[in-house]
């Protein structure tokens, strides 16, 4: 009789003898831009969010007009995880938005390959600080309009202009709530990040 086929397992096979390869990416931009929304539109694992009840203690602190429904902000991160195959897997940290929470940058910043700054149209000046914040510590990142309902949609040239964005930095328009948007979004992230680190 026959002996029944053997099947390789994964320790055994030519995968397991790979190493894994674990990247940081850091999910950046303004107070109430979709940050939460992109990382659990992603991770493979129920979100960690430290999203708390806004108060009327964020009144005037917080610009909460353009996103009259928002009813909770994050006061530490957001956190999700994508495993792309058995080598690489992907860590998404959301940033909080608000200037007060910005000390944290400098600690979620170590050891990322890139970030994903987005970018709510309505409020353009809101995301100056993240793309100055990366430009100057020197890190990959790619710009995503997040677009929302009813927001303008200026040309790419526009766009570029009024954010200052080189030539080589990805513009990208996509929407935080699906899924294949967000991951187009880190796909073009973790292009442009290997492409410069291979010059």
């Amino acid at each position: 009789m026959d002996s029944a086929p053997v099947r390789e397992s994964r320790r055994d096979s030519p995968a397991a003898d790979r190493p894994l390869i674990p990247l940081k990416i850091l999910v950046a931009g303004g107070f109430g831009v979709g940050k939460t929304t992109f990382v659990g539109s992603l991770s493979e694992i129920p979100p960690l969010s430290t999203e708390q009840e806004m108060t009327s203690l964020s009144v005037g602190v917080d610009d909460a007009a353009a996103v009259p429904n928002k009813t909770t902000t994050t006061v530490a991160m957001d956190f999700g995880r994508i495993t792309v195959d058995d080598q690489l897997v992907l860590y998404l940290f959301g940033t909080p938005g608000q200037q007060r929470f910005w000390f944290m940058w400098d600690e979620l910043t170590r050891g990322a390959v890139g970030a994903v700054v987005l970018v709510d149209m309505r409020r353009l000046n809101d995301c100056f600080a993240a793309i100055d914040y990366f430009e100057d510590r020197q890190v990959p990142f790619a710009v995503a309009i997040n677009q929302f309902p009813h927001g303008p949609a200026y040309p790419e040239d526009t766009v570029r202009d009024a954010l200052a964005l080189p030539v080589e930095c990805p513009l990208i328009r996509m929407d935080a709530r699906e899924p294949h948007s967000s991951l187009n979004t880190l796909v073009t992230l973790v292009e442009h990040a290997l492409a410069g680190a291979s010059r």
